[in-house]
């Protein structure tokens, strides 16, 4: 698509690394600084009109609400209303596949800060998109070239 591609763990701040490093699992109140800031990233993408991919582990909502509309999200629990700073358009991705599809990716991984015993709390933290939210589902079950092209004929849709 030639979009600017995110990666959000190179976001991550060094205690949330520090963090999982040492098998603990982050907390809303580890993720919320991050996914803000992340949300910074996306604003100024759009206000450059630039489209962007940022893969994240938006589990939660009010995670995904935060990418959309920043701090105001969590204080208001809903998506800002047009106006001075509105929502960002944003179609999520929920890959989805089981723990062990996961954990078998997990393994094969190296250098990375999140340690494979964290996927349980991943899992046990997950809230699937739903209506309203702006989402696709695609299976992890198929293989990469399905995935993305998948994920292309969404996007390019619209």
């Amino acid at each position: 698509l030639g979009w600017k591609f995110y990666d959000a763990d190179d976001y991550h701040p060094l205690e949330n690394k520090k963090k999982m490093a040492e098998g603990i699992p982050l907390n809303d109140e580890d993720r919320i600084p991050w996914l803000c800031a992340l949300h910074d990233i996306l604003r100024r993408e759009d206000a450059s009109r630039q489209n962007a991919i940022l893969a994240c582990s938006a589990l939660k909502k009010m995670y995904r609400r935060v990418l959309i509309s920043g701090a105001s999200a969590i204080e208001s629990n809903q998506p800002e209303q047009p106006g001075e700073n509105p929502a960002l358009q944003i179609l999520f991705v929920h890959l989805d596949g089981s723990m062990d599809i996961i954990a078998g990716r997990l393994e094969k991984r190296r250098g990375h800060f999140m340690p494979p015993e964290l996927l349980k709390s991943q899992f046990d933290a997950l809230e699937p998109p739903s209506a309203p939210e702006n989402f696709i589902t695609v299976s992890l079950e198929k293989s990469l070239p399905e995935i993305v092209l998948e994920i292309e004929s969404a996007i390019l849709q619209g």
